[in-house]
């Protein structure tokens, strides 16, 4: 058996660095460490490794075209945009 590392399904896990802790208004999930990818401080930075070859992978999935220079912010809310059009990752989701 291989121990093999699948990304949550949900873009905002992506997000390094930042603070965890910070309330958000997003109760129904009964989380308060969901940021919202605008307010994340290293929004900015280019996408990680890990999104890159998901945002990949959920790309070639939909038909959709792969954009690689996309901001960590905008990579997780790519990601959440293909996962819904796909049906990929929302097992978990209402």
């Amino acid at each position: 058996m291989s121990n093999v590392n699948i990304p949550e399904q949900d873009g905002d896990l992506f997000e390094d660095g930042g603070d965890n802790n910070t309330t958000n208004d997003d109760t129904s999930k009964g989380s308060n460490t969901v940021k919202d990818p605008d307010e994340w401080t290293t929004g900015d930075e280019p996408m990680t490794g890990a999104q890159q070859s998901y945002l990949k992978t959920l790309s070639d999935e939909a038909g959709e075209p792969f954009d690689e220079t996309l901001s960590k912010a905008d990579a997780s809310k790519r990601i959440d945009e293909l996962q819904h059009k796909t049906g990929r990752g929302l097992d978990n989701k209402e």
